[in-house]
């Protein structure tokens, strides 16, 4: 699985690029703005554009760095698309444009195809598209259906939602355990289901019970039991059907989500700084590298001391 960067600061990009593990960047207007302003507090003089340059360049060619739109209406985001993929890709020939799965909301006067007019328009003019804000399966298979590259489903958003349905308490970085949800919702529909059958009820009668029905679906988001399950389901979709479109697993909230959306088929997760280094740790590491340093005898360090 492909790892891209989930942040706008450059020494972030530069200290995860230095591992060699980075093989993309994520970003977004209000990432970018915050880290140029930080940069500007600092007293250094820099615009958002040369910002970008420098972030295109410290990644690379054949890195993809995701620059977002920031209109609603088809026609808008594709003229804004096409000044950021001009303006940027020449530099190192991996700009990608991010575009909505849906830019509707209630009350406006547009409609909810015109993330799927813009990335079609683009896609016809050879420009890699990131279509983002995937809460569905469905919508992953129209924004591949449309050309989009890449696809991404925002698991940790989707964790979050189903989480606050529940009225369960979390921090942003929790992990939700969806495999605990699944031993609850089990638990309850047998209970339910259990007095229904000691009054020798049919099956027909049993399945049309709202309570039965309300339980089965606990802690689920129309069939999704998790972002990871978004995930799964999504790759499971484009697998069948041998779509070309790259996944990318985004909201990652920590280092087990990681390693769980990687189990599942994403072909990339976008990670913040600081869930990879989440991902370098474990106990048992700190434990060895103790007892390593300790076990070093004198005559074999003077290997490394002689000239």
């Amino acid at each position: 699985m492909k790892i891209f960067i989930d942040t706008a600061k450059l020494d972030e990009i530069k200290e995860a690029c230095s591992w060699g593990i980075v093989d993309g960047v994520t970003t977004n207007p209000s990432l970018i703005k915050k880290a140029v302003d930080a940069l500007r507090e600092r007293g250094e003089n820099i615009d958002i554009s040369s910002y970008i340059e420098e972030i295109c360049k410290t990644v690379g060619k054949g890195h993809p760095v995701s620059l977002e739109v920031i209109s609603l209406t088809a026609e808008r985001m594709f003229d804004e698309a096409i000044t950021l993929y001009e303006k940027f890709n020449p530099i190192a020939e991996n700009v990608v444009i991010k575009i909505p799965i849906n830019t509707y909301t209630p009350g406006c006067s547009h409609t909810n195809y015109e993330g799927l007019k813009t990335i079609k328009k683009l896609s016809e003019k050879g420009i890699p598209v990131n279509c983002t804000l995937i809460m569905t399966p469905e919508q992953a298979l129209l924004a591949a259906k449309a050309g989009a590259k890449y696809a991404s489903p925002f698991a940790g958003r989707v964790d979050d939602y189903i989480r606050k349905n529940l009225g369960i308490k979390f921090k942003k970085g929790d992990y939700f355990n969806f495999e605990l949800m699944e031993e609850i919702r089990y638990q309850m529909l047998e209970e339910e289901i259990e007095e229904y059958v000691e009054d020798e009820e049919g099956i027909g009668y049993i399945y049309q019970q709202e309570e039965v029905a309300r339980r089965a679906e606990l802690g689920k988001d129309n069939g999704i039991s998790s972002g990871v399950d978004l995930v799964a389901k999504v790759a499971r979709i484009y697998s069948t059907y041998g779509i070309k479109t790259e996944i990318i697993a985004s909201s990652i909230r920590n280092a087990r989500q990681v390693r769980e959306v990687a189990e599942v088929g994403a072909h990339i997760a976008t990670i913040p700084f600081s869930v990879i280094e989440e991902m370098l740790g474990h106990p048992k590491t700190e434990e060895g590298i103790n007892l390593f340093t300790q076990d070093v005898v004198p005559e074999y360090r003077k290997i490394f001391e002689e000239k």
